[in-house]
C-alpha cells in the first residue's frame, strides 16, 4: 500500500467515522440489594480513592472477547466466532452470577475491538453486532450490581503502528484509536458510573515498538519518547471521553501505567494526564516473579523473605498515586500455573496489600480446565475450583465486610502481612553481603517452563525442579565458568530459550568497569556458533551482565563495554541460532578483566 493511498484511507475513515455515533445504551439490569442504583448521587459524588474501595475484588473475563487470530485476521464475523476462538464457551448470565457469588465485585472485560473493524480498508466503523454483544455482557455484570471495566486489549497488535518508522502509519493509528473510542463512548454513554472505560492493556510503553504485521520492522521510538506518547494518548483519551455525552463527562477512567509495570510506572518520566473531572484510576499489573506467576511457570515455590518484601515494597511504592488522589487498580494479577500452600500465601499477602492501600485486585483468569488450570470454572460449577482460594475471596467480599470500617480492614491486613513476613523467615534463602559477588546464568526456556534466577538479583532458590546450576563466587580478575544442566528436569532438556544472560551480582559495585570476555560457550558440550559480539553492561547499578539472548534490548546501550571490536558488531541476541534447540547443557567460560 502506498503512502498516498494510506493517507487517503485516513481521510476517508474520518469522514465515515463522523456519521457513526448513533444509538443509546440502556441499563435494564436488576439491582437487588445494590449499594448504588443507576443515577444514585452517592456514586456520582465519590472520589477515586473511595471508588477503589467500593470496587472490592475483581476478575477478568479473560481469553474471551479479546480472542482474535492475528495470522488469519478476518473482521466482522459473528461475535460468537471470536468469543469461543481461544477455547472458552459463550459467556452467560450464570457465569457472571457465579463470579459475583465467588466474591468478585468487579468484572473486567478485555475486548479486541478490531474484530469488528475493517481498518485495513480505511473503515473504522465498529460492527453493531459486536457492540451489542459487549453490551449484553456488561448487563450480565450490572444485573449483579458489579462494577465493569471495558478496554481495548492487545487486539492483533495494531498498537505497534504508533512506533512505525513511517509517520503516515503513526497518524493512521491515532485516527483508529480516536474513532474507536468515540464510538464506544457514544454507545455506552448513558450507563451509570459502575461502567469504567480503560483505553488499552499492556501495550502503552515499550510495546509501541513491537514488531508485528502492522509494523514489520519494529518501532523506532526511544523509551523517553514512549513515555511521552503514553502521556499524550492518555490526555487524548481523557479529552475525548470528557467531551462526549451522557455520563461520560464524570465517568471514572482507568488510565494505563507504563507497560503496566509497577517500577516503570513510578518512574518520574511517567506523567498522568490532566482530568477536569478528577476521576482517574490507574492500572498496573502484577506477576512478580513471572517465573512463579506465569502461565508456564518455571519455578514452583514462593514465600521467602526477599520475595515477600519485594511484593510489599513494589505494591507500597504505588502509594505515590493514592497520595495524589488517584485510585489504583491491579488490572491483572495471579499465579497462573502453580498450586498449593505457596499460592495461598502469595494470594493472601497480595490481597492484604490491596486491603491496606485500597487497591482493586482484578484476578487474571481465562477459565478453568483440568489441562489448562486457572481458577474459575465457566463450564459446570460456575465457581472458583480451589476451595481455599474461594474461601479467601468470599471472606473478603464487600458483602461479608458489611459494617467493617476501612480502619479495621487496614489493621487486619497489616496484622496478616506481619504474620506472612514472620513465617517467611523459616524458608531457606541465599542472601549475599555487600562484599560478595556471584556469577550465574539467568535462564528462561522458550516455553518458559524451565527457569533459573531470572533478574538482576541472585536468587538460586528460584530454580526449576531437577535443574542443576553451577554458580561461582567472583573474587577479582580471572577465569570463571558458570553452567546449567537440564538433564534432570521433567523433559530432560530445555526447549530452546526465551531469555538468557550471564550475571554477576554486586559486580558493578565491587568491580566497576570490568569486562566479561567470553572465551568458551558450550551448548550440549559443543562450541556454540554465534554472530555478533557479546558486550558487558548493566541494567541497574548493582549487577553486571552479558546478554546471550535478550530480544527486549533495542539499541545497544551507551554504557556497553566491549573488550574488543566495534559497537556496530555488538549484539544482545547472538545465540539466536539456538532458539529452537533442545538444550541439555549450557556452559559459559569468561575472562573477568579489569578496565
Amino acid at each position: 500500500m502506498s503512502k498516498f493511498r494510506r493517507l487517503l484511507y485516513v481521510a476517508a475513515a474520518l469522514t465515515i467515522a463522523a456519521s457513526l455515533f448513533a444509538g443509546c445504551a440502556k441499563d435494564d439490569g436488576k439491582d437487588p440489594d445494590a449499594d448504588f442504583t443507576p443515577g444514585n448521587d452517592r456514586l456520582g459524588d465519590v472520589n477515586a480513592l473511595e471508588m477503589a474501595r467500593l470496587m472490592g475484588y475483581g476478575i477478568n473475563l479473560g481469553n474471551t472477547m479479546e480472542a482474535c487470530d492475528s495470522r488469519n485476521r478476518i473482521p466482522n464475523r459473528e461475535s460468537a466466532v471470536y468469543e469461543t476462538m481461544w477455547g472458552n464457551p459463550v459467556t452467560t448470565q450464570e457465569m457472571i452470577t457465579g463470579m459475583r457469588n465467588s466474591g468478585f465485585k468487579t468484572l473486567r472485560i478485555p475486548v479486541a475491538w478490531t474484530n469488528a473493524i475493517d481498518f485495513e480498508n480505511g473503515n473504522f466503523h465498529i460492527n453493531e453486532g459486536y457492540l451489542d454483544r459487549i453490551e449484553e455482557i456488561i448487563n450480565y455484570a450490572l444485573n449483579e450490581d458489579m462494577f465493569v471495566i471495558i478496554n481495548d486489549h492487545w487486539d492483533h497488535g495494531w498498537w505497534s503502528m504508533f512506533g512505525h518508522p513511517d509517520a503516515a502509519w503513526r497518524e493512521f493509528a491515532l485516527e483508529l484509536f480516536l474513532s474507536m473510542w468515540e464510538q464506544i463512548a457514544d454507545r455506552y454513554k448513558d450507563y451509570d458510573y459502575r461502567l469504567i472505560f480503560e483505553p488499552a492493556n499492556e501495550e502503552w510503553g515499550n510495546r509501541f515498538n513491537d514488531r508485528t504485521p502492522f509494523s514489520p520492522t519494529g518501532g523506532t521510538l526511544t523509551q523517553d519518547e514512549c513515555y511521552m506518547l503514553l502521556t499524550k494518548l492518555s490526555q487524548d483519551f481523557v479529552n475525548l471521553i470528557r467531551a462526549s455525552g451522557g455520563n461520560n463527562p464524570n465517568r471514572f477512567l482507568l488510565l494505563k501505567g507504563y507497560n503496566t509495570d509497577v517500577t516503570m510506572t513510578v518512574d518520574e518520566r511517567f506523567v498522568l494526564p490532566v482530568d477536569p473531572a478528577n476521576r482517574m484510576l490507574l492500572d498496573v499489573h502484577y506477576y512478580t516473579p513471572w517465573s512463579y506467576c506465569g502461565d508456564t511457570s518455571g519455578i514452583g515455590t514462593w514465600g521467602r523473605t526477599s520475595e515477600v518484601e519485594e511484593m510489599n515494597n513494589l505494591l507500597g511504592s504505588l502509594q505515590k498515586f493514592t497520595d495524589m488522589g488517584v485510585g489504583v487498580v491491579m488490572g491483572e494479577w495471579g499465579v497462573l500455573d502453580n498450586e498449593g500452600e505457596d499460592r495461598l500465601t502469595f494470594f493472601t499477602n497480595f490481597l492484604d496489600n490491596c486491603d491496606k492501600y485500597g487497591y482493586v485486585p482484578v484476578l487474571w483468569d481465562t477459565g478453568y480446565t483440568p489441562e489448562h488450570g486457572n481458577l474459575f470454572d465457566r463450564n459446570d460449577t460456575h465457581t472458583v475450583v480451589a476451595p481455599e482460594i474461594l474461601a479467601l475471596f468470599q471472606s473478603r467480599d464487600v458483602a461479608a465486610r458489611a459494617g467493617v470500617s476501612t480502619a479495621e480492614i487496614i489493621a487486619a491486613a497489616e496484622e496478616s502481612m506481619a504474620a506472612t513476613l514472620l513465617k517467611s523467615a523459616d524458608r531457606k534463602e541465599t542472601i549475599l553481603t555487600a562484599d560478595e559477588a556471584y556469577a550465574w546464568i539467568m535462564f528462561s526456556s522458550g516455553d518458559w517452563s524451565v527457569q533459573y534466577s531470572v533478574g538482576d538479583v541472585y536468587r538460586p532458590e528460584q530454580i526449576a525442579p531437577g535443574l542443576v546450576a553451577t554458580d561461582v563466587p567472583i573474587t577479582g580478575e580471572g577465569t570463571y565458568t558458570v553452567a546449567l544442566d537440564f538433564t534432570g528436569t521433567a523433559a530432560g532438556y530445555a526447549d530452546g530459550f526465551a531469555f538468557t544472560a550471564v550475571g554477576i551480582m554486586n559486580g558493578e559495585i565491587l568491580y566497576p568497569g570490568y569486562h566479561m570476555y567470553i572465551t568458551e560457550l558450550l551448548i550440549n558440550g559443543e562450541q556454540a556458533e554465534y554472530e555478533g559480539l557479546p558486550y558487558t553492561t548493566n541494567d541497574n547499578p548493582v549487577t553486571t551482565r552479558v546478554n546471550l539472548y535478550n530480544e527486549w534490548v533495542g539499541d545497544i546501550p551507551e554504557e556497553a563495554r566491549l573488550y574488543e571490536g566495534s559497537r556496530s558488531d555488538a549484539s544482545a541476541v547472538f545465540l539466536e541460532k539456538y532458539l529452537l534447540a533442545k538444550i541439555e547443557t549450557l556452559s559459559v567460560t569468561f575472562e573477568y578483566i579489569a578496565p
